[in-house]
């Protein structure tokens, strides 16, 4: 599993860029939040709404259908950007220099690779199910109470889009990094030792105070 990891920052435009595409990752990131919120929330309604009133929230299925693109792939980029994905470091974690960050630039462009594909693959699915000639602008809904589903089908490829442009600014980071030769480079996120995770909780705290 990957440890905490920082992400640097100084004037250049990598960082500028990186700096940039943040507060998007953070809105969307806050919006997954937001949605597992709501669907706690929404459970705890329905089964309550059961239990003493007989009557459990209608199409409550068909909102946990609508959410479920909010709170699994919204947050993608934003976890991305500051290195918090699970993974393996096993190999990677004993890699210094340009081998660290060539092995780095090609997972990275591995990955670019398939969000693209998956970027294509969702759009053209959501483009089958969006139709503005029909009721709601939809040619599907959901089984209960008739939601249009193009919404939910439209978060996938805007996420994933997004992701792919952090994915270009992390390849540009490592690929400058390898050529280089640097030790912290900017714009992609660095795995903090045990020590140095120590370190840095110990200054959060004493900022608090």
């Amino acid at each position: 599993m990957a440890g905490a990891s920082t992400v640097l920052e100084d004037s250049s435009l990598l960082s500028r860029l990186d700096r940039g595409l943040l507060p998007i990752e953070r809105v969307m990131a806050l919006l997954s939040g937001l949605a597992a919120f709501s669907l706690m929330f929404l459970a705890a309604y329905s089964v309550s709404a059961r239990e003493f009133f007989e009557k459990p929230l209608l199409g409550y299925v068909d909102l946990i259908e609508m959410l479920m693109p909010l709170i699994a792939i919204m947050g993608v980029s934003f976890v991305q950007r500051n290195g918090i994905h699970i993974r393996m470091d096993i190999i990677v974690g004993a890699l210094r220099g340009r081998v660290l960050w060539l092995v780095e630039l090609i997972m990275v462009l591995l990955i670019l690779v398939l969000m693209i594909a998956l970027v294509w693959g969702s759009w053209s699915h959501f483009d089958r199910s969006f139709d503005c000639a029909r009721p709601l602008c939809s040619r599907d809904s959901s089984i209960d109470i008739s939601l249009p589903i193009w919404p939910s089908k439209l978060i996938v490829p805007v996420a994933f889009a997004v992701l792919c442009a952090r994915l270009v600014l992390q390849a540009v980071g490592y690929a400058r990094a390898f050529w280089l030769n640097l030790e912290s480079p900017v714009a992609v996120p660095l795995i903090q030792s045990v020590a140095e995770q120590a370190r840095a909780e110990a200054e959060a705290l004493e900022g608090a105070d």
